[in-house]
């Protein structure tokens, strides 16, 4: 199979690509502390938009610290699904 330098360099740049990628898809965020971050925090956790965040910290004002993420089910509207899709992104 007779190899272009076209094809060369293609497949050269897509590996670069790849390789390059590798440690951005590695990296990992830290987890936010629900029992001491800000409403503007909290929003950047998935399914956490403005009116959930100020209903967290409420909880946590009210009620006291979390201290599962089980314990965010006290929050009306966050029930299992969205603990299941939170609990790798927080912390206590």
């Amino acid at each position: 199979m007779k190899i272009t330098t076209k094809g060369w360099l293609a497949a050269l740049l897509i590996t670069t690509c790849l390789g390059l990628s590798s440690p951005l898809l590695a990296q990992q965020v830290a987890p936010i502390n629900i029992n001491t971050a800000d409403a503007a925090l909290l929003e950047e956790l998935p399914g956490i938009g403005p009116s959930r965040a100020e209903a967290i910290i409420q909880e946590r004002e009210t009620n006291g610290e979390f201290t599962s993420a089980d314990d965010l089910t006290r929050v009306s509207g966050i029930g299992n699904a969205t603990v299941e899709g939170l609990k790798d992104q927080i912390e206590f």
